[in-house]
């Protein structure tokens, strides 16, 4: 079994801003499979999809970004999955808009939500697709840059990102994740 889970904050202020392209693409994943999310656990909301190659587990944790590890964790104990069988998508701030950038391991790079996932986890070595959404502008706080949506010009970068991002993690339920950082990789 694996799981697939989208980094963001809940509620409607936050749809499609910066932060939440975690969500959106787990979003396309389930518009993909026919699947919408409608099942909640462990503070999360989440499907379950049956593909040839075993379950898939798309997962949204409610928790707000700061606290993604609350979720995450308690259903991969519910569900046994382990840390090689999942890939967190989150954006980034150190990458150009729509850029990404897979990893199998690393720090939390200033990123909130991935530093709660590695605390809860006691690891850092788990999948994760980085999605650039840029530096704010001079005088903008972070903060306010992350939740605040794409312009004009940045929104087909993102839409392009988000699907490549989707095509990634479906490529991944059929190939080791070495083999889709190679594919994907500066996408």
């Amino acid at each position: 079994m694996k799981m697939i889970i989208g980094l963001g904050n809940p509620g409607k202020p936050y749809e499609h801003t910066r932060h939440n392209i975690g969500f959106d693409v787990v979003d396309e994943l389930a518009n993909r499979f026919n699947s919408p999310l409608t099942q909640m656990k462990f503070k999360g909301m989440y499907t379950v999809i049956h593909q040839p190659e075993g379950k898939v587990l798309l997962v949204k944790p409610l928790t707000y970004m700061n606290l993604s590890g609350e979720c995450i964790v308690p259903l991969m104990d519910y569900y046994d999955i382990s840390e090689d069988q999942i890939v967190v998508i989150y954006d980034d701030l150190d990458l150009a808009v729509g850029k990404l950038r897979l990893r199998q391991k690393g720090s939390a790079g200033g990123h909130n939500g991935i530093k709660s996932i590695i605390q809860h986890l006691g690891t850092q070595e788990f999948n994760r697709i980085r999605v650039g959404v840029d530096r704010p502008p001079a005088g903008m706080k972070v903060p306010d840059y992350v939740l605040s949506k794409f312009s004009t010009d940045e929104k087909p970068l993102m839409d392009e990102a988000l699907k490549k991002s989707a095509d990634a993690c479906e490529k991944w339920l059929t190939s080791p994740f070495l083999e889709v950082m190679n594919r994907f990789n500066g996408a």
